[in-house]
Parts: structure tokens; C-alpha cells; sequence
């Protein structure tokens, strides 16, 4: 085949990094002990990260840095750097970032390092890999909900590396849009340590009927995914990088995947597509290793379905233990107790009176079989060495043989080296010490793995302009955090109330705000200045809506879906001309594929990036800025400080709404084989009997799953003035007319509302 695959191997551990390198990972990912998503694994730090990077680069493999978590402003411009520094100087292949701040820093501070965009940026479509590439990103892991067809399409207009997931957990929630576990117990999946919520069961209620099985069920956790048969396929649809997850796994686990894979991605390069088979025996050995109530084969070829949801909550039995144990048993001695090792070959000459030389060389494409030619001097010169040792001797009594000599070479113990071919070459009868032999064999090794793992190190890069960028960015922070404006600010002129924005899905809410306008507006304190519309819910009504807004003289805003997947993009491109003229102040984008079409259709109007579109540093902000975008929506997860240390007078502070806790293209409809091609709204229901509104979006096949309590912060103005938002937003999702009615009403008197409600992380923040 044309094209290599790279298998890429998660390693949670040291131990497991080196179980996917015996079983023949061409790359493995791994987070070090800060800013990665997975915050409980057993990650390295310090040295044992700087070791983990040389191992893989002794055996010709790759290491990827996890650096896919959102990171806070100190995080960024304080910290970020000097963990970086040592793994780049390292030989680091390439980090995987979810944070535009963080890619941007990366790009400026070690511009030849290579940018893996994560799959918590949720990628869906061309026009974002668009912008990634052209921001720096050299590869993108797309959001696994994409189909065959989808890649396919990514992959031919941009022409980017593509990494896919093929085998493991699955998420039931686009990877990046899941506020879940974050506002249920404080552990932020956008920060590495999810809790994993969705693995829970709840009940599922049409209005007051249940519709699921009583005592609840696992409606939110799917069947974890393998893709063997479809490894074909995904290939030819412009995959480059097939990622097994797992970085919570044993490595045991680690290696029984990664063997397998191997196996058939090297069957498929090898022999392509025609003859192409999956052994049945090997489908079940993953089983046995793990799996959640089967597997599926992900949305490669469906959407969604009840036949991906791991419903049953089937545990293994006493047989299936065994079989598990007695397979972990096996892989741990072949992979986890054992060493790999690296073929050599080598040259002993040995000569009285003369210093032992002995040239050793890596087994390569150059000399496949470990046999020296004429040409032995040149190849040396790229890969191998030579040392010198202590001088033989004439011996007194009996001369030592070759074999004796050989055996005593050949002795390479807990050395990552093993002899294909060593050739001993003797001027006359000769004695050489044991001890001797044991010294330049030792030093000849041990040279030999220092010059294979420094052939991959770097200089450290050019620091000083560096130096003063991250100097001056540093003055920025520290002055954010203690209240001081930055120069660049400080001619501005006194800052203005804030202004109020309102954002509405339904037909039913705008009418609710636009009744109360009048007062809205006359609010001294924060007057009503836009109201936003959604477009999926509100797309047949959107002119007439723009123009009721416009006659209580606001200003108007269309919403864009939370994802937007080929099928959705096209349908909009289809009425390019509708979007580009619609009469409409701006538009509210939810990903970098909408910003991309917004771009496209020529829109010159404003652009508001929403909460999701996350901004937790002013790195980031700086990047939409330098993008055309003025004006910011602030993310929902950082606290009060946090946001005083990045908010200007150029965001939009949310302090009403129900968080959307997960945006999922599988569907509870689909599920519970209720699925009527009709939107509507659905309740879940936990085991502390909390109840979490579901809304069903059938136009774009996606469901949002809304906490069970809005946000409100209302009452809290005077702290809210200390973030320096440009405007406060009241987000209506799911609330019938009464709902609207008092909630606005409650903001005009500065009182809590008459309902529940959570502060959110205004005060408590994410660690």
C-alpha cells in the first residue's frame, strides 16, 4: 500500500508504554502528571516522562504528549513552558492540545515541535480542520461520532493527517461538549478527570410516563467500539493514525489490543483490501480482554442506535473470569515480564599487542540480515560505533577460542540489545581476560543505546525573544490577578453598564421577553440591548423573529446548532444566499466548522463565539481576536477569580441558564425504539431522583441533556460588575412562559427567583 498506517498505542504507566511497544506500537500517547485528560491515570512526571520519551525513541518508535485539557491563565503562561522545555529537548514527537491558547503558545515557543489537534475540539467538519492547519495544527483526531463518508470528506478537502479512534471507550457525549461530571461533583472532563457519570443508570420519562425499565438503566453508556473489520475502510477513507484508547487500562490490556491490531494493519498494508479477513479467534480475544456488553463498531457506518448501547449491565461469570485471568496471565508474561530487544551486529578484531576494537551496529534496512559487507565503515558512520578495549595477550598456556570469546560477548542480560550476528575476528593464538571482554562489550552497548536516543534529542531552542513574550505575558497575568489593567487598556474610556442579552429556543420564550421589553430596556442598571435566536429550533421562523426583535429596537442574533456535521453544513450551504442575507445583527457560533462557514458565505456582520467555544486564557482570546472577533462569551466553568483574571469589556458573562451538560449524537429515542423523526423534550431521571431535561433535535440528529437546575447569579450583581463584562446573558433553553416571566422579573427587582437553582462554578470553580 501506498500509504503507511501508524497504529497509535495509549500508556497510562511507564509499564504500560512499554507493553505497546513490545506488541508493536508505531507511536504511544501518554500524559505527564500536569494538563492532560487523564488526570487519574498513572502518569509519569520529572524524569520518568524524560525516560519514557527515550525508550520509545530507543525501539524506533514515536511519543505523544497529552496536553488536551483547557488550561487556566497561570496554568498557561506561568507553568506550561518549563514542563514543555525538557520533553522538547527530549525528542518529543508532538503534543495533542484541545486549547488554542495552548497551541498558539506551543507554536511560539517550539515552532519545529508537531501539533496534534485533540478530539476534545469536537471536529466535525472541513472548514475546521481548515482552520486548525492554518493556525499550526499538523494533524487532527477527529470527534468520534464522524462517519466513513464524513472522513472521507475531511480528508479530500483538506488533505490533513487524520487520527481516528478504533478500538475502546466511547463517550456518549462529543468529547470537549460535556459539562456532566463537572457540574455534578467538580471533576471537569475538559480538565482530565471525568467521573464518568454517564456509566450510571437513570430512568427515562415522556412528560410523567416512564419509558425505560423501572430502577434505571445504562441509557447513557455505549458499547465500547472495535473496528478490525472495518480497518480497510477507514484506511481508504484518509485515516493515517489508528488510536486504540485506553489510557485507565492495564497493560496487559494494552499489549492484547495493540498485538491484534498490528496483526491486521500490517495484513492489510501488505496485502490490501481483497483478501482481507478477521479471524473469529481473535474477535473473541478482545472480547475477553474487555468489552461493555459486546461491542459495536462506532458510527463509522450509523448514526446512533440501541444495538451501540451497552443496556444489559451483564457481568462476566465464573468462566469467563478464568478465560479473562488465564489471558492476562499469558500477555503479562509475554509482554509486561519481559524485555524487547534490538537485534545488533558486530565485529570483534583482536591482535596482540594492540587494543581490542569492537564495531556493533544496529540491525537495519541497511544490513537486514546483520551481515557486514565491504561497505561496513559507512554504514557505522550513520548508526553504529566503535570502542576500544584492553590489549590481548599471548597466552601462556592454552589460547582462548572463538566460541569462549563469543559466548562471553553474547552476554547482554538486562541490556535492551540482543546478538543477530557478531564475528570474531583473531590475529594468532591469543588470551583475553573475561573481565576485558565484559568492559568493552558493556561500553560498546551502552554507548550504542546513549547514541540511538540522543540522535533524536534537540537543542534547546533560540529563548530570548521567547523569554520576553512569556516575560510580558506573565506582567499581563499577574496584573490581571491583581486588579491592575494592562497598558494596552488603560486608554480606554470609563467603562458603561453593562448591556443585557437574552437568548431564546423556542417561539413561545421570545414572545415571553420581547412582552417585557419595554421595562427590559428602561433598566438603568443593565439595559436589554439584544436577544438571541436559536436556528435549529426557531430556522422557519428566524425573519419574522429578527424583525419583532428589531421593532422593539434590539438588536438580533442567530444562534448556530452545537454541532455542525456534513449533512447539516450542506443544508445550509444549499441556502448560502438566505444565511448571508438574513437581517440579523450577528451570529452565535458554536464551533470552529461554523466560524469556517460564516467565513465563507462572506458574512460581515458581528460573530459571537459562545461558552463552548472555550476561552479559559487570554491566549485564546487573543487568537479569536486576530481572528475578527470582538466580542466573547466567557466559558461557564471558571470561577469568579478566574474570570476576573481574563474578562474584559469584550465578553459576555452568562448569569441565567441550565448548563447544556451533554450534546450527544446518540439519541434516548433511538434508544427505547421511540424515535418518531420529532422533536421534543424528555426527562432523565438519576438515582437521587434529580431530573434532567432531554431535548431531542431531529432536523441534525442530536440530543442536549440540560442540568436538572439553571445557573442564576442575578442576585449577584455587584460581583458580576467586578468580571467587566461587556454584557450579562439570561440563557432561556427549555423554560414554558411562567419560567421566563419570573425570571425576568426577578433580575428587573435584583431578588433570587421563586425556583431551585445552582451558582454553578461561580464560586467553586474546577480543580
Amino acid at each position: 500500500m501506498e500509504r503507511k498506517l501508524e497504529l497509535l498505542a495509549p500508556a497510562g504507566s511507564f509499564e504500560s508504554l512499554k507493553a505497546a511497544v513490545k506488541a508493536g506500537a508505531d507511536a504511544v500517547y501518554m500524559g505527564g502528571n500536569r494538563f492532560g485528560a487523564r488526570a487519574y491515570a498513572d502518569n509519569p512526571e520529572g524524569d520518568s516522562l524524560l525516560e519514557a520519551i527515550d525508550y520509545t525513541h530507543l525501539y524506533g518508535g514515536k511519543l505523544y504528549l497529552t496536553i488536551n485539557t483547557l488550561l487556566k491563565e497561570r496554568e498557561l503562561e506561568r507553568e506550561l513552558y518549563d514542563f514543555l522545555l525538557p520533553c522538547y529537548e527530549h525528542g518529543l514527537d508532538a503534543v495533542i492540545v484541545q486549547d488554542l491558547g495552548v497551541l498558539q503558545a506551543v507554536r511560539e515557543w517550539f515552532p519545529d515541535l508537531t501539533i496534534h489537534a485533540s478530539t476534545q475540539m469536537t471536529l466535525c467538519g472541513s472548514k475546521g480542520v481548515e482552520m486548525l492547519k492554518e493556525a499550526g495544527a499538523n494533524r487532527v483526531v477527529l470527534a468520534r461520532e464522524l462517519s466513513l463518508a464524513e472522513i472521507t470528506r475531511i480528508y479530500e478537502d483538506t488533505k490533513m493527517e487524520i487520527e481516528c479512534f478504533v478500538h475502546g471507550a466511547l463517550c456518549y457525549c462529543y468529547s470537549g461538549q460535556c459539562l456532566f461530571s463537572s457540574i455534578l461533583g467538580g471533576r471537569s472532563g475538559n480538565r482530565g478527570r471525568c467521573a464518568q457519570p454517564c456509566r450510571l443508570s437513570y430512568e427515562a420519562l415522556e412528560g410523567k410516563v416512564l419509558v425505560s425499565r423501572e430502577g434505571g438503566q445504562t441509557l447513557l453508556s455505549p458499547k465500547d467500539i472495535c473496528t478490525l473489520e472495518l480497518l480497510p475502510k477507514i484506511a481508504r477513507a484518509g485515516v493515517h493514525s489508528l488510536k486504540i484508547e485506553g489510557r485507565m487500562k492495564r497493560p496487559e490490556y494494552t499489549a492484547g489490543v495493540v498485538r491484534i491490531y498490528r496483526k491486521y494493519a500490517d495484513h492489510y498494508l501488505k496485502y490490501g483490501e481483497k483478501d482481507y479477513h478477521v479471524w473469529k479467534e481473535d474477535l473473541e480475544e478482545l472480547r475477553k480482554l474487555f468489552n461493555r456488553d459486546g461491542f459495536s463498531r462506532g458510527y463509522y457506518e450509523q448514526h446512533n442506535g440501541k444495538e451501540m448501547m451497552a443496556l444489559s449491565g451483564k457481568k462476566p461469570d465464573r468462566k469467563e473470569k478464568k478465560a479473562y485471568e488465564e489471558l492476562l496471565s499469558r500477555l503479562r508474561q509475554e509482554y509486561v515480564e519481559t524485555e524487547k530487544k534490538l537485534a545488533v551486529a558486530g565485529k570483534l578484531y583482536a591482535e596482540a599487542g594492540q587494543p581490542m576494537k569492537l564495531e556493533i551496529l544496529p540491525v537495519s534496512e541497511e544490513a537486514p540480515d546483520g551481515k557486514f559487507g565491504e561497505d561496513f565503515r559507512t554504514l557505522v558512520t550513520g548508526s553504529g560505533l566503535t570502542v576500544y578495549g584492553a590489549c590481548p595477550q599471548i597466552p601462556k598456556n592454552r589460547p582462548m577460542e572463538k566460541e569462549q570469546i563469543e559466548k562471553q560477548l553474547k552476554k547482554t542480560g538486562t541490556t535492551p540489545f540482543e546478538w543477530s550476528s557478531l564475528e570474531i575476528h583473531m590475529e594468532g593464538a591469543l588470551f583475553l581476560p573475561v573481565q576485558a571482554l565484559n568492559c568493552i562489550r558493556r561500553e560498546a552497548l551502552e554507548k550504542l543505546q546513549e547514541t540511538i536516543i540522543r540522535s533524536r534529542w534537540r537543542v534547546r531552542p533560540e529563548a530570548a525573544e521567547q523569554e520576553q513574550t512569556r516575560d510580558e505575558s506573565q506582567a499581563e497575568a499577574d496584573n490581571r490577578e491583581s486588579g491592575k489593567k494592562p497598558e494596552e487598556l488603560s486608554i480606554l474610556p470609563d467603562r458603561k453598564s453593562p448591556g443585557l442579552h437574552i437568548s431564546v429556543e423556542t417561539k413561545e420564550q421570545l414572545e415571553a421577553v420581547l412582552s417585557m421589553a419595554d421595562h427590559m430596556k428602561e433598566n438603568s442598571g443593565c439595559p436589554l440591548r439584544a436577544v438571541y435566536v436559536d436556528a435549529d429550533s426557531m430556522e422557519e421562523e428566524l425573519t419574522g423573529a429578527i424583525a419583532a426583535i428589531h421593532r422593539k429596537g434590539l438588536s438580533a442574533y442567530v444562534m448556530l446548532p452545537p454541532v455542525f456535521r456534513m449533512n447539516t453544513c450542506d443544508r445550509y450551504r444549499n441556502r448560502k444566499g438566505d444565511w448571508a442575507g438574513l437581517p440579523a445583527e450577528g451570529y452565535v457560533f458554536r464551533n470552529l466548522e461554523e466560524y469556517g462557514f460564516l467565513r465563507e458565505i462572506g458574512w460581515m456582520g458581528e460573530m459571537v463565539p459562545d461558552h463552548n467555544v472555550y476561552m479559559f486564557n487570554r491566549r485564546c482570546r487573543r487568537f479569536w481576536k486576530e481572528q475578527g472577533i470582538g466580542i466573547q462569551t466567557n466559558p461557564l466553568e471558571l470561577n469568579s477569580r478566574e474570570l476576573r483574571e481574563i474578562s474584559s469589556e469584550e465578553s459576555i458573562q452568562i448569569i441565567y441558564g441550565r448548563y447544556p451538560m451533554m450534546v450527544t449524537a446518540g439519541c434516548l429515542h433511538k434508544t427505547l425504539d421511540r424515535c418518531r423523526k420529532k422533536s421534543g423534550m424528555w426527562t432523565l431521571k438519576d438515582r437521587y431522583q434529580k431530573e434532567f431535561p432531554v431535548k431531542n433535535h431531529c432536523k441534525n440528529c442530536y440530543n442536549i441533556i440540560y442540568n436538572s437546575q439553571p445557573l442564576y447569579l442575578m442576585d449577584l450583581q455587584e460581583e458580576l460588575k467586578q468580571i467587566e463584562a461587556r454584557a450579562w446573558r439570561i440563557m432561556f433553553t427549555v423554560e414554558k412562559t411562567g419560567e421566563v416571566t419570573e425570571v425576568l422579573s426577578a433580575f428587573l427587582e435584583g431578588r433570587k427567583a421563586k425556583m431551585d437553582f445552582t451558582r454553578g462554578h461561580f464560586k467553586r470553580g474546577i480543580e
